[in-house]
Parts: structure tokens; C-alpha cells; sequence
């Protein structure tokens, strides 16, 4: 069977590339024919590509399209400027690899404006988490039915989706908090719905928590947090109510569901005097600036940015159809692991400089990684 990312007549020539590199024939081929679900290190991109042009490699395959006229939905709220800044992130590295793929990006912050101008564009990208009406969605797929949503995935059975792996990601610090010898971890999340259509009593972060503890036999009892927006104020809320519930007998550490609640979650506990990570070790989620610049000290799962923007700008091309020679396709959902960042900071950083990550796991609590203040990037 023949992957869409293969071209007729260039195995024999990706064979003499993956022998030179020493990278598998299929690594060879989707990379050089632009699969964009293919997730390599920078020096296996570059080796290849450079073992290609040695050998002048050309290939016949039909490659990806980038179309040139888009249009981005920004469906998020900014009434405030920590609200929730994740997506305002999100949005900018849209728009470096647009830029990068001559891609036209044209940003809305209202569907109904977007709509207004449906026939200009060759299909759309959205970010953002406010609710979009399910009766609003099928009129949008109607009409622009070529779209990827970002981060979040409103309408699963309608358009593609790129998300982050956090069901993935809860696993993993659950694990770092058994395997540091933890026995009570607590919850502190927002409150969600099952995409756009149904309110449920949990985000889907609490879910896979509660799963995960289960699964490592760890003590959780009226340690789960999950409720309100994603904002500060919410998480200083939901931080004190858990200061109240169990002043004096503090769990050994608690999740947070993202960086914009776990800012909250902290000043609450510099409120009390409560100190990270001596008293307990907090963990958190998205890796955002505003994580660099708290104190006391926070470790994050850090969720790549660019990458979903890059993988999302290559997968709308292969649900419009130009793209044919990648058949009948049903709805795509991607999703992509995160990793935990410890930061630093050095006595010659000063506030305002830069401050590159540092993986080299410094002690907090129970032997968990904490992240020293560090200066904005």
C-alpha cells in the first residue's frame, strides 16, 4: 500500500538516503514529501535534507499545496491581559509560520464577520475556547467546511483538529509524583464542556487525573479543584478555598489544569504564607511567560506552540480539494505530547532578560523539579 506522502518512481533513490543517514525509509519519504503528522528532531530534518541534496533527490510526488488566502478565527475574550494569554501566544506562532509558508492570514474575532467574507478565502484555521453555538458550527461547516480547529475541537465529527496531548501529559505528572514517593496529589482546574455541545461537571484534565491517581494508587479525596473560567482571579478562588479545606494537613503536591490558574493558585498561597515548594510542590501547565515570571517557584508541562501551529498550517491543505491524491479523508484529530520545562534563574539575569530553559531538574519537594524565577522572554 502506497502512503500519500510517496511518490511514484522515488523509492529507489529514498533508499539510498536512508542507508547514507541511517534513518528508515519512511522517515525518509515523509519528510521529504511534506506528511505533515511526521514529528522529527531539527538535526534528523537537517540531515536528511542535506544527505538529499547530495545525492539530487527529486520528487515526482505531488507535494502539499499551501493555500494562499486564510482566514483565523480568534475565539477568545481579551478583557484582560492575563486572559488566558496561552492563546495570544498560540495566535503568534500562527502567524510566524504563515508568514513562513506565504500563507495570508486574515484574523476575526467574530465568526459572523468571517462569514461575511467566506468566499474570499480557501478554507480557515480558529483558536480559542468560548463557546460557538452548535447551530453556528453547522452553518460554518456549510459554508467553509474546510477548517482546522486549534488546541481545542468544538466539533470533532464536522472539521480536523491539532491539540496537545494532555491526557498524555497528566499520565506523566502523575508519575513524577508517584515516583518522587507522593501518596496525597491535589487538582486545581476550570470547568469545561464535552466539546461545544455538552456541559459536563469536569474538564477533561480532572478526568485524566482522577484516572491517573486511580492508576498509581494515590490518595485524592477531596483534593479535586474543578470549576470557573480559565482566568487568575479563578485561580486565587479556587486557591484559597484549598488553603481553607486543608490548612495544616497541605496534600505533598497539587496539579494545575494551566499556567493562567496556577498564578492565582500561588498568589493565594503567598497570601498565607505558604511556601512552594518547601510546604508543597505545585505543577502546571502550558509553559506560558507569565509562568517564568512567578514566584514562588512553578514547574509547567510545556506544550509546543509552534508545532501545533506548523502541523495545523499543513493539515488544512490536505482536506481541500486540490488535494485529492490524498483520497477520502474522515475528520482528523491530532495530538501532541508536552514536556516538563525547569527554569533557572542565574545571578547575571536580570529582569527583562532572556532565560532559556534548563532541564536539569532542580530538588523542590519530595525531589520534583521546581522552577526558579526567571527573566521574561
Amino acid at each position: 500500500m502506497r502512503h500519500p506522502w510517496e511518490g511514484e518512481g522515488a523509492m529507489a533513490t529514498i533508499k539510498e538516503i536512508a542507508k547514507r543517514t541511517g534513518f528508515s525509509q519512511a522517515t525518509v519519504s515523509r519528510l521529504l514529501n511534506g506528511d505533515p503528522t511526521l514529528s522529527v528532531r531539527e538535526e534528523t530534518r537537517r540531515a536528511i535534507i542535506r544527505a538529499s541534496e547530495d545525492l539530487g533527490y527529486s520528487a515526482q510526488a505531488k507535494r502539499i499545496v499551501i493555500p494562499h488566502e486564510v482566514a483565523l478565527l480568534d475565539n477568545e475574550e481579551s478583557d484582560g491581559t492575563l486572559r488566558d494569554s496561552y492563546f495570544a501566544d498560540l495566535r503568534s506562532a500562527l502567524e510566524h509560520n504563515a508568514k513562513q509558508q506565504r500563507m495570508e492570514l486574515t484574523v476575526f474575532h467574530s465568526l459572523d464577520e468571517m462569514l461575511n467574507q467566506k468566499g474570499k478565502f480557501d478554507g480557515f484555521m480558529a483558536i480559542g475556547a468560548n463557546v460557538i453555538a452548535e447551530s453556528d458550527l453547522e452553518k460554518l461547516h456549510e459554508v467553509m467546511p474546510y477548517g482546522v480547529f486549534i488546541d481545542v475541537n468544538p466539533a470533532p465529527n464536522l472539521f480536523d483538529s491539532v491539540q496537545p496531548d494532555l491526557q498524555q501529559t497528566m499520565h506523566d505528572a502523575v508519575e513524577a509524583c508517584a515516583k518522587a514517593g507522593m501518596k496525597r496529589v491535589g487538582f486545581i482546574g476550570g470547568k469545561g464542556r464535552l466539546t461545544n455541545f455538552y456541559e459536563v461537571d469536569e474538564e477533561g484534565r480532572a478526568t485524566y487525573f482522577r484516572r491517573e491517581m486511580g492508576r498509581y494508587g494515590l490518595d485524592l479525596r477531596g483534593l479535586v479543584y474543578s470549576d470557573g473560567l480559565f482566568t487568575v482571579e479563578n485561580g486565587r478562588k479556587l486557591g484559597e478555598q484549598f488553603i481553607r479545606d486543608h490548612n495544616g494537613a497541605l496534600p505533598d503536591a497539587v496539579i494545575v489544569s494551566a499556567d493562567i490558574i496556577a498564578v492565582g493558585v500561588l498568589q493565594a498561597f503567598n497570601a498565607v504564607g505558604v511556601i512552594v515548594p518547601r510546604d508543597i510542590s505545585v505543577i502546571s501547565i502550558n509553559n506560558q511567560t507569565i509562568a517564568q515570571l512567578t514566584s514562588p517557584p512553578l514547574s509547567t508541562f510545556a506544550i509546543d506552540q509552534n508545532e501545533l501551529a506548523r502541523v495545523a498550517i499543513l493539515t488544512l491543505p490536505m482536506r481541500l480539494p486540490a488535494s485529492a491524491q490524498y483520497g477520502s479523508m474522515r475528520t482528523c484529530r491530532r495530538r501532541w505530547k508536552c514536556e516538563i520545562v525547569s527554569c533557572r534563574r542565574s545571578r547575571n539575569v536580570n529582569r527583562g532578560q532572556n532565560c532559556r530553559p534548563d532541564r536539569s531538574d532542580l530538588p523542590g519537594r519530595n525531589g520534583l523539579p521546581s522552577v526558579r524565577m526567571c527573566g521574561k522572554i
